[in-house]
């Protein structure tokens, strides 16, 4: 107990006085400290206040005057006092971190890293193991002093450019103005990521009462039960609104085309009641592909059906993000329901159809359970039937549909 109390007192008297101090203050004033108490003192300040054994012999040393006292008096420590930097003993060091290092960068299949994570637990065990003595706290020293920083992989390639990928987006802005000057229905087209149903995480955060996050499953391991849901987005350039199917079969062209088909009933055909055409946009591949030659026959119902000319611009390859389905409803659609588990379909639907911005967006969402087999073939006979005229520039991007009869 008489331990502990001496201790307790000589930690406070420190603690009174170690901000003040620099290196030398410390070491001498633990020198003397260690002094009054005789026999033991030295471990005893050790123990009470941190300063390490050595430092209080040395201070020692310069109370005893023995030749090793600091000469300057505005030096902490003795010229060329301290220990050596790692890159001075061990002059090699920077360079064989850096060969480590630049050619997992570069991508180069020869380094010994190549194919792990460049951690510096990893980069340390690799040049100990090379004879270096050094730890990981100091390899990410050295790795800022060389140049390098912990950086995420960015998106910014798009992928080999189509030498027409600009004149192509030029195409489609004058094919949307020409619509809309006319007064005819511009629309944006394309599927959403696919979804598992059922009380699983959702990214992003919502507001909640503090320490009361929803609970969710450990394992995002799809429930045979709720399955998928797979959103096909509509967007209507002209009026700001959107039309969401929520399938729960398989993303086809059939179920492409029967989403336009429900968006037309239930909101284009009140908003353009004279339209006689129509102009989508889409990307190039998937359920609407410029490729897909079942597309191109479900098309063809829907004109005949609707009495439409269908008119499509398919985006260049890679560049579907400019779809303005994707930033102007997708996008809206993902923040409405952040933090959100998607516990059913019904909660999908809903989620999507209360979506709202400051602009006027405004969507609507249906169910849709029709089952929609996938691998259907059609013959050259059934893609010759249809009514397909190719525009002059790059007719496998743009055509026109026209209505049978």
């Amino acid at each position: 107990m008489r331990r502990a109390s001496t201790e307790a007192t000589i930690r406070r008297r420190f603690e009174g006085l170690a901000s003040t101090l620099d290196e030398r203050q410390r070491r001498l004033w633990g020198a003397a400290e260690a002094a009054t108490w005789g026999y033991g003192g030295i471990s005893l300040v050790s123990r009470s206040t941190g300063i390490s054994r050595r430092a209080i012999h040395a201070g020692l040393r310069e109370m005893h005057g023995d030749g090793t006292a600091v000469v300057a008096t505005n030096r902490v420590r003795r010229r060329g006092g301290g220990r050596k930097a790692l890159t001075e003993t061990q002059p090699a060091l920077l360079t064989a971190l850096d060969a480590l290092v630049e050619p997992t960068s570069r991508g180069d299949p020869e380094s010994p890293l190549r194919w792990t994570c460049k951690g510096v637990r990893r980069l340390a065990t690799e040049l100990q193991r090379q004879g270096f003595r050094i730890g990981r706290q100091k390899v990410g020293e050295l790795l800022v002093e060389l140049g390098y920083s912990l950086q995420a992989n960015r998106k910014t390639r798009e992928g080999s450019q189509h030498p027409d990928r600009n004149a192509q987006f030029e195409y489609i802005a004058g094919q949307v103005r020409r619509f809309q000057n006319h007064g005819q229905p511009v629309i944006s087209v394309d599927t959403k990521k696919k979804e598992l149903v059922g009380n699983f995480k959702n990214v992003g955060r919502e507001w909640y009462p503090q320490g009361t996050p929803p609970e969710v499953n450990v394992h995002d391991f799809m429930d045979k039960k709720l399955g998928k849901a797979i959103p096909y987005g509509v967007y209507d350039l002209t009026a700001n609104a959107g039309w969401v199917s929520v399938g729960t079969d398989h993303d086809t062209a059939d179920f492409a085309v029967e989403t336009i088909r429900r968006w037309w009933r239930k909101m284009g055909r009140r908003l353009y009641p004279h339209a006689m055409e129509l102009l989508i946009t889409a990307d190039g591949g998937g359920s609407n592909s410029s490729r897909n030659r079942r597309w191109k026959v479900a098309l063809q119902d829907l004109a005949n059906e609707l009495k439409l000319r269908i008119t499509v611009c398919h985006f260049p390859p890679g560049t579907s993000k400019w779809n303005k389905v994707e930033h102007c409803l997708f996008s809206q659609i993902g923040i409405n329901w952040r933090g959100k588990p998607l516990t059913s379909h019904a909660v999908v639907v809903q989620l999507i159809a209360n979506t709202r911005t400051e602009t006027g967006l405004r969507v609507r969402a249906a169910l849709d359970t029709n089952n929609y087999p996938t691998g259907i073939k059609v013959s050259d006979a059934e893609l010759a039937s249809v009514k397909l005229r190719p525009a002059r520039f790059h007719g496998e991007w743009n055509y026109t549909i026209r209505r049978a009869g």
